[in-house]
């Protein structure tokens, strides 16, 4: 995990996991999302996160594949 994490903007006033995974191109669907999340550990706010639907909210920390992101509202 990086010491400063890198800035994803969302439109709205939540983004569900799995549409944060399509965002970031690490996944392409919901059901590769729901694959990725069964085979890989990918933390919210440092806590490990399995369910694709998962809300995240601006200022959330997520990691995934190696790499810090936090979710800041445009």
């Amino acid at each position: 995990m990086q010491e400063n994490p890198l800035q994803v903007y969302i439109e709205s006033d939540y983004i569900e996991l799995q549409q944060l995974l399509k965002k970031l191109s690490i996944v392409s669907s919901g059901g590769q999302a729901k694959a990725y999340l069964n085979n890989n550990q990918v933390l919210v706010d440092k806590q490990l996160e399995t369910r694709r639907g998962r809300k995240i909210y601006p200022q959330t920390l997520v990691d995934v594949d190696g790499k810090t992101y936090i979710v800041l509202k445009r």
